[in-house]
């Protein structure tokens, strides 16, 4: 079993029925997620029996790092992971501060899985936010997502979830640094794994653990409206991101077949509900593809959808892929685009592309194999 499977109650009990005391079981919660011990040898605190108990019985680590890139800007790093399975999944760590502090590197650098961060990087500050996956591959497939052309392998658990942010945090605090924030927008559809998702975040926001606040996660969705609305009922102070791109049925369809299940009328109700449960701004992903959704008549029409509803637009030029023949929007029309949407009272940014060189940007996650 792995460790970061199990909450404290559970591992509270298990340690019950070892005849250990239950305060122990505080010492490895604090050890797991405080000093981000990843072995029992680690845990000096604990006497050598049950550090010994610990390895026969619990594992502390599902995958293996297989490696990790490095983009050319130094601002991002890409690393693969393999499960026992022999699935691979893949999670992002990106930097955001002054390009001053970053290393000019000229291409991508492959690196081994031991390296340490660029010590050009120390100096960087404000967020390091990590995008971390929730399953390997996905059932979604939407036609412009890499993950979604690779098809689903399977849910990751709570725990594998977990580890990812636990590696990212240990690589951090080895440099003085910490995680920020953190965005289920990895490999998978975290609604489509919805318990194992939102377990591993009350585990990361436990106050006597990772201590996480709720309000640095940000969770993205396709639009599944019944998690969507059972999320709204939980009134979690989580961020909710709905991945939309385009706002007519027939356009959309034509990009996220999980349109045929749920229609945009459907998940902006939802939405709506979300926020009169929540009070909280919801925001819409928007990648903005050449001549396809990037014109002023289709910021209107995203504007009508949205009238009356308290959001944010999030939208980002297409990252490419290989099983995708759409290409990025221009500077320009994005800007038209935005301009459009604020001109008829729809907030909207437009996100920097973060790691396109080694296909670490939003949709560019396949598990790939390095070389």
């Amino acid at each position: 079993m792995l460790i970061y499977d199990i909450d404290l109650h559970s591992l509270t009990d298990l340690l019950n029925q070892w005849n250990e005391p239950a305060y122990r079981a505080k010492q490895i919660w604090q050890g797991l997620y405080q000093h981000f011990y990843d072995s029992p040898k680690q845990f000096t605190n604990l006497p050598k029996s049950l550090r010994e108990k610990l390895a026969e019985n619990l594992t502390f680590s599902p995958f293996k790092v297989k490696t990790y890139i490095d983009s050319s800007d130094g601002y991002t790093r890409k690393t693969l992971f393999e499960l026992p399975d022999k699935n691979l999944i893949e999670a992002v760590l990106m930097r955001y501060g002054d390009p001053a502090d970053n290393p000019q590197i000229t291409a991508p650098r492959f690196v081994s899985a031991n390296a340490p961060l660029s010590a050009n990087l120390r100096g960087a500050k404000n967020r390091r936010t990590l995008c971390i996956s929730t399953q390997a591959g996905c059932a979604m497939g939407c036609v412009f997502c890499a993950t979604g052309q690779m098809g689903f392998k399977r849910h990751l658990s709570s725990g594998e979830i977990i580890a990812q942010v636990m590696y990212y945090a240990r690589m951090l605090k080895a440099e003085n640094q910490v995680v920020t924030n953190i965005v289920l927008m990895g490999m998978g559809e975290p609604f489509h794994n919805y318990d194992n998702t939102m377990a591993a975040i009350d585990r990361l926001n436990d106050p006597d653990g990772y201590n996480f606040g709720a309000r640095r996660f940000t969770i993205s969705t396709v639009g599944l409206v019944p998690q969507i609305r059972r999320f709204a009922d939980e009134k979690r102070q989580v961020n909710l991101a709905i991945s939309l791109h385009a706002a007519d049925d027939e356009s959309r369809v034509s990009m996220l077949p999980i349109n045929k299940k749920y229609k945009i009328g459907e998940v902006i109700d939802a939405c709506h509900y979300y926020v009169a449960q929540t009070h909280r701004r919801i925001t819409f992903e928007w990648a903005l593809i050449n001549g396809v959704n990037d014109t002023p008549e289709v910021a209107q029409k995203l504007a009508a959808r949205l009238k009356g509803l308290l959001c944010h637009v999030n939208a980002i030029p297409l990252n490419p892929t290989l099983g995708y023949s759409g290409q990025a929007t221009s500077r320009e029309r994005a800007a038209v685009f935005k301009e459009s949407l604020e001109q008829a009272g729809i907030p909207c940014t437009i996100r920097m592309r973060r790691g396109i060189d080694i296909q670490a940007g939003c949709g560019q996650l396949a598990g790939a194999v390095y070389s």
